[in-house]
């Protein structure tokens, strides 16, 4: 007659240990656990016109030593200089970007080590050109007071100040983003949350351009069409869902 109470007893118990483990598993799914998220990329584009256009011109001269060879350049980049300042460039807008001397040699015969006839001297200025109407005059001017040996390379428009097109690129890009991690969470039967993490790039400033000079045409104005420049801005944007 007394065997049923161990049994209840043992009931009780297992019934006490699996309120335990419901309320365990209850806590788990809780605040503890990592938050569902969406990452998505958004992008925009913005146009403008450069107004801004920076070229390297450079002048280079030869000489049986040193000195004259250094001599001669310095006088042709000084002229190239003045021309380009006489064309409408500002002088806190030219910059020295190289100076360099090199021997020069004989082609030796099999055998023999070359001898140095000479000396090369290369003197580089950037120039910014910020009235782009004056870019062809200003190039041609450089190519014709600095002759045969002038160089010009590294051409690139560029938009002096793009802070106001960088900010509408931005403001595309992130609402491409938004919308697209709203479609996915609509798709998962979720809401959007807050901003988790934001990532951004962006590209499209300084665009070369191939500015070639022919010796023949040195006093022609050089063709220049700045045309229009992208700026492209991408971001990366992890929302949390909910």
């Amino acid at each position: 007659m007394n065997r049923p109470r161990p049994l209840r007893a043992a009931a009780a118990v297992v019934g006490v240990v699996a309120l335990l483990f419901l309320t365990a598993c209850g806590d788990g799914g809780g605040s503890g656990s990592d938050p569902r998220t969406v990452t998505v990329n958004g992008s925009g584009e913005v146009t403008g016109v450069p107004d801004t256009l920076r070229a390297d011109i450079g002048v280079e001269a030869t000489g049986p030593d040193v000195s004259s060879a250094l001599n001669e350049s310095s006088a042709q980049v000084r002229k190239v200089t003045d021309a380009v300042v006489e064309a409408g460039v500002e002088r806190s807008d030219i910059q020295t970007q190289q100076v360099n001397l090199s021997p020069r040699y004989t082609n030796p015969a099999p055998g023999t080590s070359g001898e140095i006839t000479g000396y090369q001297a290369t003197n580089t200025i950037r120039v910014t050109i910020r009235d782009i109407g004056t870019a062809s005059d200003v190039l041609a001017a450089a190519a014709t007071a600095g002759g045969d040996n002038t160089r010009i390379s590294n051409v690139a428009f560029a938009i002096d100040d793009d802070s106001e097109l960088m900010k509408q690129a931005r403001e595309a890009a992130f609402d491409d983003a938004r919308a697209r991690a709203e479609q996915y969470a609509s798709l998962a039967g979720d809401s959007l949350g807050k901003v988790q993490t934001i990532t951004e790039s962006t590209s499209g400033q300084q665009q070369p351009t191939s500015v070639q000079r022919d010796s023949a045409v040195a006093a022609a104005p050089v063709p220049i069409e700045p045309g229009e420049q992208t700026l492209t801005f991408s971001v990366t944007v992890t929302y949390a869902l909910s």
